[in-house]
């Protein structure tokens, strides 16, 4: 085998591994395993499954010639509040800023309203005498002497990563730069993140917020990262370590540790980016990539093939799902919904009898009930178990047996006796509660995207996504789903096709009436060049290619619309067709522009990417026989509630051309697909699952 490549990625309760490997004859071969998340120490989860994957695969650790690895650890660090104790040096008269936020409140009418508490209190947000306009000129020169007395206050304080953001910093970063040499000069190896670095745009609530959040998490993840990279070294694996980016590209480990922040979303961003692929292969233009792990679920849209993007992220949001109550981070990432609805998450009823399933989890210790391990809470797992939906013998492989009795036994203690049902029917409940939100989430998602799903399939994956994925389906109105080969670990698999590449966003305001082409054409070219820096530190001579986008929106209102610009210095005559495209877009979301309106653009983004495969279009497959079932089960429709015996294929039996009806399973080592009734299942030249609904 040559160009072996491994990637990792670990979620909530399990850590997923994939080692693709090509043959002289440039076939591809596939090798997949999941071991449980070790919370307390995640390298050793993930040396765990490196270990035993290549076992599967007989490979030796100096046959892997690149590592991919994606992690949640930066996001569960902000939500549960286990980062380092940091500080934040500012503007004089702007500490309070973190906690002001934009004035706006994401329930009007909530007359107790909890806002989210800043990452630092406010004894550690220390106030520096400096200014700069919004130019970058200096009004108020820096108080090097101010810099210097907060010093021993911090080291008193126990301080353990600093961030640094000054008013207009994102224009000019000098003032921001001296105060970080300063403090350097005092206090070798503290931690240090600047704004003009992390997030050099305008609108300081969000930078200084996403600068304090990359200070907070990068001692955690810089140790972690050091850690997992000296036991790869000495398990005998010497090749380069990649990160997966909340954009959905590939960087250096070292870019990793100074921006850690870029990572919070790297797990699902891999999922997008398999999804994107698995699009592309099949030629569907429209698609919503459906990924339900452990703790999580997560719906992305994915149009010509191109998941969708953002910059602007929130975390630790204190009111469920409400979009305004998180920490704002300005970083670029997938633009996708993530809701608290995984395998793991518990289920139980409120205080009017209602039942209500996540946000908490019980991860990877102890577990949903059924696991054994001490949890006695129920989880989604246990009631997909008590439904008959899972083979407690063969669960993940058999790796992890599973006790039906504690599942059944939690869900009558917590779910049914509150509600007088049985634990078969409370069961139901939570499934369909879960199957509920999960669509709920994605109807919004297409609503506030200005989409919709007529026309678009699933692609479901991840240890939970084919067995809800036909049940979300029918709720959506979506009437094809697609469930790829090896589903159960798709994040994974999609750092395998991910590009390196890296985003570059910074502000600079300009209105098209008086467009300043030189300035704008001057920021594009340093930001092309530094995106192409860091790119060329893990490409290794790849051909790469470049996109630029302009932010930009009618003058007084308060949010901005993405447009492509040309990857080439600007002309003036360009100026009149970058309006056009930016009428048209903004047409598409609010049905017609606003003529006679002047556009302000305040920032741009520039990203590098080495170019993706290229891939073969998909044979078309004759009929082929269905194989036997390898057994039976008695399951319960949550559609109807009824019990039936459903039919279990094996899907490594099912060649290309196969097809099923449901109701049935099939079923693999990592995950669990549900053909539902009315549904049909046909492996297609692939080898993946395509399910049709009706005359779909």
């Amino acid at each position: 085998m040559s160009n072996a490549r491994l990637a990792v990625d670990i979620g909530g309760t399990f850590t997923d591994v994939a080692v693709e490997a090509t043959t002289a004859e440039d076939q591809v071969s596939r090798w997949t395993t999941k071991v449980l998340t070790t919370p307390h120490a995640p390298e050793l989860g993930v040396l765990e499954g490196v270990r035993a994957v290549l076992a599967k695969a007989g490979m030796q650790p100096s046959d892997i010639v690149l590592l991919i690895h994606g992690t949640t650890l930066a996001t569960n660090a902000l939500i549960e509040r286990k980062g380092a104790k940091t500080a934040l040096l500012t503007t004089e008269g702007f500490r309070d800023v973190l906690a002001l936020g934009n004035e706006s409140r994401y329930d009007q009418y909530d007359l107790n309203i909890e806002l989210p508490q800043p990452l630092v209190p406010r004894r550690w947000r220390l106030p520096v005498p400096e200014r700069l306009d919004n130019t970058g000129q200096v009004l108020i020169p820096l108080d090097e002497a101010a810099v210097r007395a907060h010093i021993p206050f911090l080291k008193s304080e126990g301080i353990e990563s600093l961030a640094i953001g000054f008013l207009h910093g994102f224009v000019n970063p000098v003032h921001e730069k001296r105060a970080a040499e300063i403090v350097r000069s005092e206090w070798a190896g503290l931690p240090i993140s600047l704004s003009s670095e992390v997030s050099p745009e305008m609108r300081e609530w969000e930078r200084f917020s996403t600068t304090v959040a990359n200070a907070y998490v990068q001692p955690l993840m810089a140790s972690y990262l050091a850690r997992l990279e000296a036991g790869l070294r000495s398990g005998g694996m010497t090749r380069p370590l990649f990160l997966m980016l909340s954009g959905g590209g590939l960087t250096t480990i070292e870019t990793a540790s100074r921006f850690p922040i870029r990572l919070v979303e790297s797990g699902p961003a891999g999922g997008a980016i398999f999804s994107a692929h698995v699009a592309r292969q099949l030629g569907w233009e429209k698609v919503l990539s459906f990924d339900m792990g452990g703790t999580t679920a997560k719906v992305c849209l994915i149009d010509d093939f191109a998941p969708q993007a953002s910059r602007t992220f929130e975390v630790a949001r204190v009111g469920r799902f409400r979009k305004g109550s998180g920490l704002p981070l300005r970083i670029p990432v997938i633009e996708m919904v993530e809701i608290g609805a995984g395998g793991g998450s518990l289920a139980h009823l409120d205080s009017m009898g209602r039942i209500q399933v996540g946000p908490e989890s019980a991860g990877a210790d102890p577990g949903p009930a059924c696991y054994g391990r001490g949890g006695d809470k129920p989880a989604v797992t246990d009631a997909n178990l008590t439904l008959g939906r899972y083979d407690p013998v063969a669960f993940a492989g058999g790796a992890l047996k599973l006790h039906p009795d504690a599942a059944a036994s939690a869900l009558s203690e917590h779910v049914g006796k509150g509600l007088g049902l049985d634990a078969g029917m409370a069961a139901l409940g939570v499934v369909e509660m879960v199957d509920e939100n999960m669509a709920n989430a994605a109807r919004v998602h297409a609503i506030e995207s200005a989409k919709s799903y007529e026309g678009r399939a699933i692609i479901a994956f991840g240890g939970g996504g084919p067995v809800h994925g036909y049940r979300v389906a029918e709720k959506i109105g979506v009437k094809r789903l697609l469930v790829p080969s090896g589903a159960g670990v798709g994040s994974a698999i999609g750092f395998l096709r991910a590009p390196v590449g890296y985003e570059v966003v910074k502000s600079l305001y300009t209105r098209f009436a008086s467009f300043d082409v030189a300035g704008v054409n001057a920021l594009l070219a340093s930001m092309s060049a530094e995106a192409s820096k860091v790119v060329a530190e893990g490409s290794f001579g790849a051909e790469t290619v470049e996109h630029r986008i302009g932010y930009m929106r009618y003058v007084g209102q308060g949010h901005e619309i993405a447009v492509a610009l040309p990857v080439r210095p600007l002309v003036e005559a360009d100026i009149a067709d970058i309006r056009t495209a930016y009428d048209a877009e903004y047409t598409r979301f609010y049905d017609r522009p606003v003529p006679g309106s002047d556009v302000e653009v305040l920032s741009f983004a520039v990203t590098v990417a080495t170019k993706v495969e290229a891939v073969q279009p998909i044979a078309a497959v004759a009929d082929a026989p269905a194989p036997a079932p390898i057994r039976t089960q008695q399951v319960r429709d949550t559609s109807t509630g009824q019990v039936a015996t459903w039919q279990i294929y094996d899907r490594t039996q099912m060649s290309p051309g196969a097809k099923v009806s449901g109701p049935c399973i099939v079923a693999e080592d990592e995950t669990s697909t549900l053909v539902g009734p009315g549904w049909s299942c046909r492996v297609d030249g692939l080898g993946y699952l395509e399910l049709t609904r009706g005359e779909a």
